[in-house]
């Protein structure tokens, strides 16, 4: 073994990664609050010292994950060697002492990012922001190496490892770790960047231009990661559905709800100078919520299939971590927030309005979730009853604030600023509202629920009313040559809200379309059929099949419309040994209108006279929620390409932070 992966190189380098995190942190707020430049210039440097330290940590553990190094505890735990090369690889972070660190490396780019492409940024809150991601990462890397070392010896070394959690040997769910953890890592720039206002005492307009290129790309990657959550609960699990409100769930959507109120509330610092406290006590609700489900999924307080540890002396450590980060922000911004100006004034009918009115119901959205998911545990610590909250309770209380947040979503975005009027911005949406209303009588015959027809109503709304926006932006009415002169002077910003918000509309058709889905759970044997509506499925053979470190058992199936087969699944069901553990490969085949699914369960009996459980599915506009979500990301991705939305500051914000005095500025 080369002297690169050795287990204690990887660890030594977290320990230093660590002392570089916690001088990242002290050195340049003496340096902001002394006003000696040479401190304040330390910090990028020490940011990227510290993310090379973690880098060659990390790659240090999947040298000895490659190498099958079975003296290391979490290589020993969750790899073996009929592990294929890539899961070996990815295996890395589907355990908790893995992820740790893989959140604090994320967090360390993060923060080399932000001083790379923060080079245009008043070199005081610099390094405030990068001080306070220093001190962010000193807590992890502390839990990492006192309660969670990756690098951890045993002797003897097995001969082989015990295996990954074959649930977690998919592609799917491989890279959607890393994804998420950088959604939920990438909300600690807006908060570093509120705190540092906060300390400052000043937050204006260029303070939220410069918070919300960091905040977008945090909600896209957020997006992406829950969106791949959903899709490997979806194909793997082999339960037919997308989201069981699970408190792991819940956990990502929670911090989804705020980023999505703190990009929308960034936009009116932006351009109003307007909710300048709230839009900082978001950045600080939304990573603090990052932050809480961390706590939840590590501290073993919720009974989930996500969560990865049962270790009080780690959710010990991080409630003390949670308790210093939230409770220390928070406290600063009871002390400085009623210094800070209030900001514009605009009228309840303007775009501030509209906004004003997203953030008021995704913030009831998020109470409803926080609500539902907390109210269990605490009643069962003070009552000692187990209670169960459900998806009944989160339908019947989410949907009707999803309804009217997706109608002022397509108002909003079109009225003007400051003041507006609702009559003729009506009138601009006619056909939406066509649109809306037709698809509201024909969800009456089509449709099963009044939930349901309410909502593929409101997504056509959401969905017509931004192709108006685009369409009236464009100038379509006043001819092709008047759309030619426009179409390469929009700002990628409008495009990127508008297909956003398209990509909210199709998520809601795709959870429409699944609310009328048709699914039976049957006992056949070979060569019978089931009849579901005009399909009819039939189990054509099963066999055997044998994997890299698996034993399959697969069944033929084809799917027939009117006696022409449509379709031709296999299903099956595996067996590692290695672990004792049978997991479940479902198949799925799609048009992208509707999903075929079908998952086999269990035997019995053997020969002609043997029995298969078989769960059929019949999904229509299934694919359609994570089309929109990946519509969503995009959108989002195309406002960060807008160059009026860069990382830097703006050039007169500049040129004023070039000439103040760092002392004068220190000290204000």
């Amino acid at each position: 073994m080369s002297s690169f992966s050795g287990p204690e190189q990887g660890h030594y380098a977290l320990a230093f990664a660590c002392v570089l995190a916690l001088t990242q942190c002290i050195l340049p707020l003496w340096g902001a609050w002394r006003g000696q430049r040479f401190l304040l210039d330390l910090a990028p440097r020490l940011a990227f010292a510290q993310l090379l330290a973690l880098a060659y940590s990390f790659l240090s553990l999947i040298a000895c994950a490659v190498q099958d190094d079975f003296s290391v505890q979490n290589v020993a735990a969750n790899s073996a060697l009929s592990k294929p090369l890539l899961y070996k690889i990815t295996g890395i972070w589907g355990n908790h002492e893995g992820s740790v660190l893989l959140w604090a490396l994320i967090l360390a780019l993060c923060g080399g990012a932000v001083a790379l492409l923060g080079r245009g940024l008043p070199l005081i809150l610099k390094a405030r922001v990068l001080a306070i991601l220093g001190g962010v990462s000193t807590g992890f890397q502390l839990f990492c190496l006192l309660t969670s070392n990756p690098f951890a010896r045993i002797w003897p070394a097995p001969a082989d490892g015990q295996g990954m959690n074959p649930l977690l040997q998919d592609p799917g769910l491989a890279f959607h770790p890393p994804v998420l953890y950088t959604g939920y890592v990438g909300f600690a720039v807006p908060f570093a960047f509120a705190v540092a206002a906060l300390i400052e005492g000043r937050v204006d307009a260029a303070w939220g231009r410069w918070v919300r290129p960091w905040a977008v790309a945090a909600w896209c990657f957020l997006t992406c990661g829950i969106a791949m959550g959903s899709w490997w609960s979806y194909y793997v699990l082999g339960w037919g559905g997308y989201w069981f409100w699970d408190p792991v769930e819940n956990a990502s959507l929670i911090p989804w709800l705020t980023g999505t109120a703190l990009v929308h509330s960034a936009i009116v610092v932006e351009k109003r100078d307007a909710l300048r406290i709230w839009t900082v006590l978001l950045a600080i609700a939304s990573f603090s919520f990052s932050l809480s489900g961390t706590f939840l999924v590590r501290s073993g307080i919720l009974n989930s299939v996500h969560a990865f540890a049962n270790d009080p002396a780690r959710g010990v450590f991080i409630l003390g971590l949670l308790a210093l980060v939230i409770g220390g922000s928070l406290l600063l911004f009871a002390w400085r927030a009623p210094g800070l100006a209030p900001g514009g004034i605009f009228a309840p009918v303007s775009r501030e309005g509209g906004l004003v009115l997203n953030n008021i119901l995704l913030c009831a959205l998020c109470a409803v979730v926080v609500t539902g998911t907390m109210y269990p545990p605490f009643m069962q610590i003070l009552t000692g009853r187990t209670l169960s909250v459900g998806k009944p309770f989160f339908d019947a209380t989410t949907i009707p604030l999803a309804l009217p947040l997706m109608v002022a979503m397509a108002l909003g975005t079109m009225l003007p600023w400051k003041r507006g009027n609702l009559r003729p911005l009506l009138g601009r949406l006619r056909v939406a509202a066509l649109v809306a209303l037709m698809a509201l009588i024909a969800g009456c015959f089509l449709l099963d629920g009044i939930l349901p027809i309410l909502c593929a109503a409101a997504a056509l709304w959401v969905i017509m009313a931004s192709l108006t926006d685009l369409a009236s932006r464009l100038g379509l009415r006043d001819g092709l040559s008047v759309v030619r002169q426009r179409l390469p002077r929009l700002p990628r910003a409008v495009w990127g809200s508008a297909i956003a918000h398209i990509g909210v509309g199709v998520t809601v058709l795709g959870i429409t379309g699944m609310s009328q889905a048709r699914h039976a759970v049957v006992e056949i044997g070979i060569g019978q059929t089931i009849h579901q509506g005009a399909l009819d499925w039939r189990l054509v053979s099963v066999r055997h099949e044998t994997g890299p470190n698996y034993k399959a058992l697969v069944a033929d199936l084809t799917v027939s419309r009117h006696g022409r087969v449509i379709a031709t699944l296999h299903p099956s069901r595996r067996d590692f040994t290695s672990q004792h553990q049978v997991t479940t490969d479902v198949a799925i085949r799609t048009n992208l209108l509707r999903d075929l699914y079908a998952a086999l369960g269990e035997n019995r009996g053997s020969g002609a006279d043997a029995r298969y459980v078989l769960r059929l599915h019949n999904n229509p506009l299934a694919p359609w929620i994570w089309l929109g979500g990946v519509i969503m990301a995009f959108g989002g991705s195309l406002s960060l390409a807008d160059r009026r939305h860069r990382f830097g500051a703006p050039r007169k914000a500049r040129d004023r932070s070039a000439r103040a005095p760092i002392v004068q500025e220190s000290r204000s």
